[in-house]
């Protein structure tokens, strides 16, 4: 995931192929690193949420809801392109890093074939989409993502330790 996240800002926005492959990469890491520490290691991820202002709480819970909107809809429902807005940003130039790019806001998805439960399921994630991705840049949606998840997983790598020297 970090490694990833650290060729973002090195990818040019000329390179639109490259940059939304990356992109997509960076997609898929920040979201199984996040299920990997949910599922793993609830206690350090639950401490560091709990950390966190309610609205500083809320802004994490929704960006990475939002990024697995993404996950599960690019590519599949929808393409790399229409998430993505590579003239957003401020930046104009082709020179520029594709941190600049912003997410664009999209049209509710049809939910059809789903369960109701499903429904308010994938429902709440395009909310979080709207509300944390959309219109912001992709630089700063993952970068808030990456900084939470090394901090859960600082504190996954420290208790998994403690445990194992406890098990001794």
């Amino acid at each position: 995931m970090n490694g990833t996240a650290d060729r973002l800002p090195t990818i040019c926005a000329a390179d639109l192929p490259r940059g939304f492959a990356v992109i997509g990469e960076a997609v898929w890491w920040v979201t199984i690193v996040d299920a990997t520490l949910v599922r793993h290691h609830p206690e350090p991820y639950d401490r560091v949420l709990a950390g966190a202002t309610p609205a500083g709480r809320r802004l994490i819970e929704d960006t990475l809801s939002g990024l697995r909107f993404v996950r599960n809809r690019m590519g599949h429902y929808v393409d790399h392109v229409d998430f993505l807005d590579p003239s957003a940003g401020g930046s104009n130039t082709a020179d520029g890093p594709i941190t600049s790019w912003q997410w664009r806001s999209l049209p509710e998805p049809a939910l059809t074939g789903l369960s109701p439960r499903g429904q308010a399921w994938e429902r709440s994630r395009y909310q979080a989409y709207q509300a944390r991705l959309a219109g912001h840049g992709v630089g700063e949606v993952f970068g808030r993502a990456v900084e939470f998840l090394n901090r859960a997983a600082s504190g996954a790598s420290v208790l998994t330790a403690q445990d194992l020297r406890a098990a001794q």
